[in-house]
């Protein structure tokens, strides 16, 4: 019943092409591997590889900063302003803005 199915002119090509198409459409979209899927990873390899080009750029800058360490008057600026550290026998007096006597 089959052969004489496909016998008729036409059906053979008409299943092929049917067959094709399902196997397209499988390898397109439905795979685990599919076209759809390997594209989205693509762009999102992209991305990550310029996130990470950026990274190493700032990494550099940073540690160039690092090796070349602080000066005393910049150590002793930060220790001052973050810290309320003081020299010895040293007052210090904090002035606040009038703005926040009021809080």
């Amino acid at each position: 019943m089959v052969r004489q199915f496909l016998a008729r002119p036409g059906v053979r090509r008409r299943v092929l092409f049917v067959v094709l198409a399902a196997l397209a459409v499988w390898v397109g979209f439905l795979d685990s591997h599919s076209i759809l899927r390997r594209v989205t990873y693509y762009q999102e390899l992209s991305a990550l590889t310029q996130e990470n080009e950026t990274l190493t750029r700032e990494n550099a800058t940073l540690a160039t900063r690092v090796d070349a360490g602080l000066s005393a008057t910049t150590a002793e600026a930060v220790a001052r302003e973050q810290y309320g550290m003081r020299r010895p026998g040293e007052t210090v007096y904090r002035v606040v803005p009038a703005e926040a006597e009021g809080e």
